[in-house]
């Protein structure tokens, strides 16, 4: 039962100004007017994508649906659950469900929706055969959604509460962001990603381009917007100022709570200036509803707050043991109390804060207890309603049911290829302090494989990290555990830290086809400090083993990869050879994937030379094989290689604009992002030498130039910075050697230092073609000086180191320091 213990709401006294009267309807829609305009416009002129956001009770359901009211068109509406189950597309596929009446001539990729989509059988073509690739599975099932939207088309799709949808939900709608559907106006409602937190939405339209979605957000209301509603509901001519502050003060301008306050004084009546008359706080308007309802009804009305925002009257009925017409009468009392609504399809609570006052009153005990009894009855569902168990179990404090439910939803959403949504089930059982050592590693096992490619990296890592540091972990989870947490922190930016935690993995890694990929990732030599390509090139050799070893194919074809791009950056020719001959086989073909994270990887390697023509070509593939399989985490790696193959071929007009946008879209993907920032940070530099350069030749000058020298500075510095303390090679010595060429005019003690600690990296990494620039920054600075022998070990060292070296680039520098400094 609901406790009114607390109900403190007390009569009034005094004039009476306002007549009690029940409201018919909701109140007044007032203050959005701008909003409302901005949204009309934007889905009258498909295609486009907005994303309306504000807090909760700001207003975002009651503002699309008077944007509804008066457009004409088809409309596609669905919702979002508070507690979905893992079924991808689940709010998509409901708002589809009601128009196979509309739906027209159809591409047969949408036959990938007919497993999901039954209801549509005869609309839809025959399913086609299953991809063995998941994330080309997922991308097919990608265009299946779109081409049945097409088919809709032209439609408003509403999609409310996106700060509940599933992964794979939110993954179409950053493909629909940049693949937009003709005549389709998508309209979602989301809350407001709190400070620090995030949401699958927010992280899913972060990386898309800023002008592919229109972000729309709802403050609260003004002091005038409160006076009129207050006006209009109490039938007010000239609200009283004292009523607006105080109204504003106390619901802090919140529509949602506002209305609840302003209906409650239209239907009790009183002076509504009289603080002992007028209840301010939304638990306190509740709690006067609340007062008329018995015992009974106050103890079906606490159950439904406990099963959710639309109680379901049948699982009501078997929670309490009562008969349905007794739950149907209690609700409808409470919805002649005005505490719930009928939405159409049922009666639910008008806002998920009011669903949560009613549940924070029912005692603690109760709540458990109802919990308990609601995942009792819901065991009996076929199929089990695992992520709703999982939830019920939780709140009911049953740490093994949660547990067992919680895993077995994880286990149903990797079934259907959603990682993250199976990451975001496991991370909530490590909180179980009673979790068995066995269960908690073989759940964190599966936690970490989810999270590799899922939106939950920064929560697993603590978590992994705390399951390693016990020494009673056995040596095969050991491996298994550091290796998934090895390859995370590399994804989050932390490029020694994830290199150091696979070396250690790598001992406990028993089975050859996993301890192959793992070696391969260690052949790198482009990602860390601090190792030597010698010890890259025995890893490669271990790795090579390894995979004969394993007899898996995609083990050997990991290893292939890696042997190749540590050829490309020792400037071997024998990389090309690998290239070609990957690229026509038919495993790497089958792997999509695989294949466009090689193509950029080499793309990169192949600038790093100096072989822009190859580059270009390598990034042209892996372009494609994105935009084909749909792998939107690979698009910023694409967009940031483009940059790069345009610097290094000069061509900078608009370069910077473009890469402070990618770094501005990068910041949910760290591993990308210190690279980008060190090309932002060279361009910047190479532009204010340039500047720099003219103005010498310049009488008048141009005092913009010092301006752009210190832009330029302060961002290399700070990239020295990051990627000194996160042990990141390659973006440490580009930004190293744009320091000592951008300081070199002004103050060349300073460019020598630069340069010399340039060299001094790439000389512990062995690959002396990455310090060309370096070398020829201290050769210009001994010839300004008139002591070109200052240089000359230097220029030689580089002579010797890539003699025999296929890097066009650095043999380039290298005839240009000879002419200064002769052998």
């Amino acid at each position: 039962m609901i406790d009114g213990s607390k109900d403190k709401t007390r009569g009034g006294g005094g004039p009476v100004p306002v007549r009690p009267e029940r409201l018919r309807g909701p109140v007044e829609f007032v203050g959005r007017a701008a909003e409302l305009a901005q949204l009309r416009r934007l889905v009258e002129a498909p295609p486009c994508l907005i994303l309306l956001e504000g807090e909760p009770g700001i207003g975002k359901s009651r503002l699309v649906a008077e944007l509804l009211a008066e457009l004409p068109g088809h409309h596609l509406v669905g919702e979002c659950d508070d507690v979905p189950e893992p079924f991808p597309l689940g709010v998509l596929l409901d708002a589809i469900r009601g128009s196979a009446d509309r739906i027209g001539a159809l591409s047969p990729v949408a036959g990938a929706l007919a497993p999901l989509l039954p209801e549509l059988a005869d609309v839809l073509p025959d399913a086609p055969p299953s991809l063995t690739d998941p994330a080309a599975e997922r991308h097919r099932l990608l265009r299946a959604v779109a081409a049945v939207l097409a088919a809709l088309s032209p439609a408003t799709l509403l999609l409310e509460d996106l700060h509940w949808a599933d992964p794979a939900t939110c993954e179409l709608l950053g493909y629909l962001s940049t693949h937009p559907v003709d005549g389709l106006a998508v309209v979602l409602t989301a809350r407001t990603a709190t400070p620090g937190g995030s949401t699958p939405i927010h992280d899913a339209l972060a990386r898309t381009p800023p002008w592919s979605v229109t972000r729309v957000a709802l403050s609260p209301l003004d002091a005038d917007d409160v006076r009129r509603l207050a006006a209009r509901t109490l039938r007010l001519d000239d609200p009283p100022q004292q009523l607006t502050a105080t109204l504003l003060d106390r619901t802090a301008g919140i529509p949602f709570v506002v209305e609840e306050v302003l209906r409650t004084l239209a239907e009790r009546g009183g002076d509504p200036l009289a603080d002992d008359s007028v209840p301010f706080v939304l638990r306190d308007v509740l709690l006067w509803r609340l007062r008329p309802l018995d015992g009974a009804t106050r103890e079906v009305l606490g159950a439904a707050a406990v099963l959710g925002l639309a109680p379901d009257q049948r699982i009501l009925a078997s929670v309490l043991s009562l008969d349905r017409v007794a739950v149907g009468a209690a609700l409808t009392a409470a919805h002649r109390a005005g505490l719930l609504h009928d939405a159409g399809d049922g009666l639910r609570f008008r806002h998920d804060l009011a669903r949560q006052v009613v549940y924070d009153l029912v005692p603690r005990e109760n709540r458990e207890w109802l919990h308990l009894r609601i995942a009792r009855v819901l065991e009996q569902e076929l199929p089990r309603p695992v992520a709703q168990l999982a939830h019920h179990y939780r709140r009911a404090g049953s740490g093994a049911d949660f547990v067992r439910n919680a895993e077995a939803a994880a286990d149903l959403a990797t079934e259907r290829g959603d990682d993250a949504t199976a990451a975001s089930f496991l991370l909530q059982t490590m909180d179980v302090a009673e979790l068995p050592r066995p269960v908690r590693v073989r759940l964190a096992a599966k936690l970490g494989r989810s999270a590799i490619d899922g939106l939950s990296q920064a929560e697993a890592i603590p978590v992994l990290e705390r399951l390693l540091a016990d020494r009673r972990l056995p040596p095969g989870a050991r491996g298994e555990l550091g290796l998934v947490l090895g390859r995370m922190l590399r994804q989050q930016g932390e490029a020694l830290r994830g290199y150091t935690e696979i070396e250690r993995a790598v001992p406990y890694l028993r089975a050859p086809r996993r301890k192959a990929p793992a070696l391969a990732v260690l052949a790198a030599p482009d990602t860390v400090v601090g190792r030597h390509v010698d010890d890259h090139l025995a890893r490669c050799a271990e790795a090579e083993s390894a995979a004969a070893a394993s007899g898996d194919p995609g083990a050997h074809l990991a290893v292939r990869i890696a042997r190749a791009s540590l050829l490309l950056e020792l400037g071997d020719p024998a990389a090309w050879a690998i290239i070609t001959e990957l690229r026509a086989s038919a495993e790497l073909a089958d792997r999509p994937r695989e294949h466009a994270r090689a193509c950029l990887n080499w793309a990169q390697g192949a600038l790093h030379a100096g072989h822009p023509g190859q580059a270009e070509a390598l990034l042209a593939a892996g372009r494609a094989l994105v935009d084909e399989t749909g792998y939107e985490r690979l698009a910023s790696l694409v967009e940031a290689t483009e940059l790069s193959l345009d610097r290094a071929a000069g061509r900078l007009d608009g370069l910077a604009e473009r890469l402070t946008r990618l770094v501005a879209s990068t910041e949910r993907m760290p591993v990308t992002l210190l690279d980008a920032r060190a090309e932002l940070a060279t361009v910047l530099a190479r532009t204010a030498v340039d500047a720099t350069s003219d103005d010498a030749d310049s009488a008048a000058g141009d005092s913009g130039s010092g301006d752009r020298v210190e832009l330029a500075e302060r961002a290399l510095r700070e990239v020295v910075a990051d990627a000194s303390r996160v042990g990141a090679v390659w973006p440490l010595v580009q930004a190293l050697s744009a320091l000592a060429r951008l300081t070199l005019a002004g103050r060349p003690d300073e460019a020598v230092r630069h340069a010399t600690e340039a060299l001094t990296l790439v000389r512990g990494k062995g690959i002396l073609a990455w310090a060309a620039e370096a070398v020829l920054v201290l050769a210009e600075a001994a010839v300004a000086a008139g002591e070109p022998g200052r240089a000359a070990a230097a220029v030689t060292e580089l002579e010797v180191g890539i003699a025999g070296r296929d890097a066009p680039l650095a043999l380039a520098a290298l005839r240009r320091c000879r002419e200064l400094v002769p052998a």
